[in-house]
């Protein structure tokens, strides 16, 4: 049996460290920027969470709008607006029109890991599930660890500029990739007869439209407390994720007195411990022990409990002022918090009811993004106030502690949402596929 499946989650894949090279780029440069445009750190807080801005809220519309007209198209054209936004920022001439085009580049991609969410819920069946999403969601991580060094290095070349024309290529050749490349499973060519039935009695769900009006939908899902108990937890732990993915080079040239070269190979090790628990604990241990007969539900609230546990170790980070112990302890923080994020992005392709995976993973995202908004600004204004970071890295640590408990008390089980009004449960949806 051949795996074309795996070649649309290595398409996600490359798309997801393409995203995270327009999101860090703000970051590498931002020292350079600061000193163009005169900033205090609270204006550079809110530099860094512009892309935030409509990337967090776009959540809430982007997935009714995936579960309506599909991943497909609605990739493609996102696609094309955050090249078109990385490209923008290159050229502005003004911190104004900078900010426009990072509130942009959020419209471009917000789309994307609901529709990655999505995509996996219908190319891969639910025993390869853990394992397919964590080998795409840790390119993020990956992405920071190879990117920061690259960037840099552009960045102290060719000025903060140089960065952004860099990352609009890349986002360009990236657009012509996935429009040639991805379709849906009913409808690809390359997908094996073989291969379709081995994905969809594996429990993928259909390309079926939900019934009901998005917020019809959005409404009855948090209804439902494990919704709850994931948006919380998620959120919990987007707070510290995106400190560390806006503040991280910042803290180590600030407070370390790195130089911009440096801070971003520091920055790297992080990012690659990140890369290395996700994939291995948060994909394929997941998959592993679920596959010897663990109950999923157990296996994913211990890891996820587990995770935000090692995210505490950023309070080690406060209270050092050694560049290599400050590593170490974020390192240990980070690498615990990524195994969360690969089970908690996970959980609506189990959860969902038929129609509404891009709904309520989009549901979620907007939680967990929100804290994209909050984290760069909140960090900003409080180094600005006490000359330290702290202080910022102790907030995030007691935000952390409210995610663990609602993982433990709040998170019941991992049994299918049954639909509006149904009685009957949507453990297995299966669709007819019209084009072999």
């Amino acid at each position: 049996m051949k795996k074309h499946r795996w070649s649309i989650v290595f398409l996600i894949a490359v798309g997801v460290v393409v995203n995270y090279f327009d999101r860090i780029n703000m970051s590498i440069a931002m020292p350079l920027m600061q000193k163009e445009f005169h900033l205090t750190p609270g204006q550079v807080g809110i530099f860094l969470s512009a892309f935030a801005w409509s990337y967090a809220l776009l959540q809430l519309p982007v997935g009714p709008i995936l579960d309506k007209i599909g991943v497909k198209w609605v990739t493609r054209v996102a696609t094309m607006i955050w090249t078109v936004a990385c490209l923008f920022t290159a050229v502005a001439n003004g911190w104004g029109l900078i900010i426009l085009s990072r509130v942009l580049l959020g419209v471009g991609e917000a789309p994307f890991f609901p529709a990655a969410a999505k995509a996996v819920s219908q190319w891969v069946p639910r025993n390869e599930r853990s394992k397919a999403i964590a080998t795409y969601d840790a390119q993020s991580k990956l992405s920071n660890a190879i990117g920061a060094p690259i960037i840099a290095l552009i960045v102290t070349e060719w000025g903060w500029r140089g960065g952004f024309i860099a990352t609009a290529v890349l986002s360009f050749l990236y657009a012509i990739v996935y429009w040639i490349w991805y379709r849906e499973p009913h409808e690809d060519n390359r997908l094996t007869k073989e291969e379709y039935t081995y994905i969809t009695e594996g429990g993928s769900q259909s390309s079926e439209v939900a019934s009901g009006s998005a917020m019809q939908n959005i409404r009855y899902l948090l209804s439902k407390r494990k919704v709850w108990a994931v948006f919380i937890g998620f959120a919990a732990y987007g707070y510290s994720w995106f400190l560390f993915l806006t503040w991280l080079p910042g803290y180590l040239a600030t407070e370390m007195h790195m130089s911009i070269l440096k801070s971003g190979w520091y920055s790297a090790i992080p990012w690659i411990v990140g890369t290395i628990t996700e994939i291995v604990i948060g994909g394929w241990l997941v998959d592993r022990l679920i596959e010897k007969g663990y109950n999923r539900t157990r296996v994913s609230k211990t890891f996820l409990v587990i995770g935000l546990l090692f995210g505490l170790s950023i309070i080690g980070a406060a209270f050092t002022h050694s560049a290599n112990v400050a590593v170490f302890w974020i390192s240990m923080a980070l690498g615990g918090l990524v195994v969360t994020s690969a089970v908690a992005y996970s959980i609506p392709t189990f959860i969902a009811p038929k129609g509404t995976v891009g709904t309520l993973t989009g549901l979620l995202t907007f939680g967990n993004n929100a804290m994209a908004i909050v984290a760069p600004i909140t960090t900003g204004f409080i180094v600005q106030a006490t000359g330290s970071f702290m202080y910022a890295f102790l907030l995030a640590a007691a935000i952390l502690i409210v995610g663990i408990l609602s993982y433990a008390f709040l998170l019941t089980d991992l049994e299918p949402i049954e639909s509006a009004g149904s009685g009957t449960s949507n453990n297995r949806v299966i669709s007819n596929k019209q084009t072999i």
